[in-house]
């Protein structure tokens, strides 16, 4: 097996379907790539819907489906599908996250396959991710640091141009680069970092363990770059709902400020935690009166602010 593409499912069956339906023709291109599907318990006839089509569109050859006990989250979603595959007899070469509100765009496969064999320091890699109107997404990012923390909550033109070497999201790069980590929706990661690094962290439920998993590999040499040449259609937030317009309709969950803090806490140690704490929440206090000074329109999920002190680590510690 040279490709292993991993899709976590929950409450998605049509999407997922979809997916496998723009994965057919790459499968059929690049013999040696198989395909498993994960559900993580999803409360709908999600397991219906997906084994159905599988059956119905003779995918079974070339696509596993494994409905599984619990939602133990996305990191526990591949997981589950990663895992006998690495301990099978024929192993991968490559396995590929991707999520199930994505469309493959012809070639990808192959694009990425010849990037890695051609680079073999290289460990993870991400492809170009295009939103269903043909823009090009953000996908590939910098580290999260206190200072970036600071960017982040106050938003001010002036700051973040001095900073411009600490914003996360990047600008959108043109042609093929590392980067320090590229968006879990489609990344590409070679056995051997598995191998060297672990699986992914199953203490985050979903968000910042591909963040935590491309620092980790860094670690330990790997590098992570960004392959424009290939490519997805991401229907952001679909899968999440925290995303894209989705995002602004609704509080953020309690589960993307668990991963942020796991993160800080697990890489930089609760010091620089309390630290990147203290300026998102100042700064971003100063910038939203400024805002609402300024009559400008909201654009932040209800509560954040609150939200965010919440779940600090200084309420964490405190047992909130």
């Amino acid at each position: 097996m040279n490709v292993l593409v991993v899709i976590v499912n929950y409450k998605t069956p049509g999407l997922t379907i979809d997916c496998l339906r723009s994965l057919e023709p790459e499968v059929a291109a690049n013999p040696g790539v198989r395909v498993v599907v994960t559900d993580n318990l999803s409360p709908d006839d999600s397991v219906q819907q997906i084994a159905a089509g599988i059956a119905a569109n003779n995918w079974g050859a070339w696509c596993t489906f494994i409905p599984l006990p619990h939602n133990g989250g996305f990191a526990y979603g591949n997981n589950e599908g990663i895992r006998p595959s690495l301990e099978s007899s024929d192993p991968p070469r490559y396995i590929w996250l991707l999520n199930p509100d994505t469309l493959v765009r012809p070639g990808a496969i192959r694009a990425m396959v010849d990037f890695l064999d051609a680079n073999p320091k290289a460990g993870i890699a991400g492809t170009r991710v295009i939103n269903p109107d043909d823009s090009v997404r953000r996908s590939a990012f910098r580290f999260h640091t206190a200072a970036s923390e600071f960017e982040a909550g106050l938003r001010l033109g002036v700051v973040s141009k001095l900073l411009s070497d600490k914003v996360v999201a990047q600008p959108i790069p043109d042609h093929t680069c590392e980067v320090d980590w590229v968006s879990g929706a489609s990344m590409f990661v070679r056995r051997e970092v598995f191998q060297d690094v672990g699986l992914l962290d199953e203490s985050y439920f979903m968000y910042f363990e591909e963040t935590d998993f491309c620092l980790r590999a860094r670690r330990k040499g790997w590098s992570c770059w960004y392959v424009p040449t290939a490519a997805i259609v991401h229907l952001v937030g679909q899968a999440s709902g925290v995303t894209g317009e989705q995002r602004k309709l609704k509080r953020r969950p309690t589960y993307w400020f668990d991963s942020r803090r796991h993160y800080f806490m697990a890489n930089h140690g609760p010091m620089t935690t309390l630290l990147a704490d203290l300026f998102w929440a100042s700064t971003f206090g100063v910038s939203s009166v400024w805002r609402k000074l300024m009559f400008k329109p909201r654009t932040d999920p209800p509560l954040l602010w609150w939200d965010f002190v919440r779940h600090s680590v200084v309420s964490w510690s405190q047992g909130r």
